[in-house]
């Protein structure tokens, strides 16, 4: 379905953006990743999801906090592939801490990695999804884009902004054939929440499934992680032809959280 477009995930080394990034590679898109840690097993993963499909997977490690280092991942793989199709936004960084405590510096670089790189990557996207008149940006957020948490100032800002930029984004591309929406998930179990649950696990002295029952239990009505993998078909449906007209959407995958 995706044959000769080209998708750039952003924070995209493990977790939401490597099942994203996987999901795009099995509809055979070209792949660009971006991301700390070990990119060598994600661009395999990558590459094994495209199955038979002779896509290509780059790798550009760019930090999403430095306008200068976005710039040159952006150019990178229009270089590379002649322009970006299908732009996710995923990197995000996150800090706990009540507001009167919140470092400065730890604010600073959540608004810089969660915010203004989408910022960066989507106007230089832009122009050339423009000129073919088609593109795809697809901004992960979070249910915290919806609602809030406490001692969650940094990042609910952020999120919250992330959707404003989906919609205005989506309003000033409206007649063309680019979209822009935003993905909220609530708990996606990922390698770093997993390590959440065991924690909890081992401190009160539970089962696995107990302590997942009590980290969703506050928050999450359905009792079940997202998964990448589910977040993943999501993205490819905002990418499919019957999402031509699905714009400026905060689509939220959470277990019913906002709807509390």
């Amino acid at each position: 379905m995706l044959t000769g477009k080209t998708a750039l995930v952003t924070g995209s080394t493990s977790g939401i953006g490597l099942g994203i990034a996987q999901a795009l590679a099995a509809q055979g898109a070209n792949v660009v990743l971006n991301g700390f840690g070990d990119h060598q097993s994600a661009m395999d993963a990558v590459r094994q999801a495209g199955g038979n499909r002779a896509i290509q997977v780059d790798y550009h490690g760019a930090d999403m906090s430095k306008a200068d280092e976005i710039a040159a991942m952006m150019a990178f793989a229009a270089e590379r592939f002649g322009c970006v199709d299908i732009l996710v936004n995923n990197a995000g960084i996150q800090h706990v801490a009540a507001v009167q405590d919140f470092p400065v510096e730890k604010w600073d670089a959540i608004l810089a990695i969660n915010l203004s790189s989408a910022f960066h990557t989507t106007r230089l996207a832009l122009p050339a999804m423009q000129q073919a008149n088609w593109g795809r940006i697809i901004n992960v957020a979070s249910v915290h884009g919806l609602v809030a948490s406490a001692h969650k100032s940094a990042y609910v800002a952020a999120k919250h902004g992330i959707v404003g930029l989906t919609k205005v984004t989506a309003l000033e591309n409206a007649t063309t054939g680019v979209t822009c929406n935003a993905i909220c998930p609530g708990w996606v179990l990922t390698p770093l929440v997993q390590k959440q649950v065991d924690a909890k696990a081992a401190e009160h002295g539970m089962s696995n499934a107990e302590a997942t029952k009590l980290l969703l239990g506050e928050k999450e009505p359905s009792l079940q992680f997202t998964t990448p993998e589910e977040l993943g078909a999501l993205a490819v449906f905002f990418c499919s032809a019957a999402a031509n007209n699905v714009r400026g959407v905060a689509w939220n995958m959470d277990g019913g959280w906002a709807a509390q």
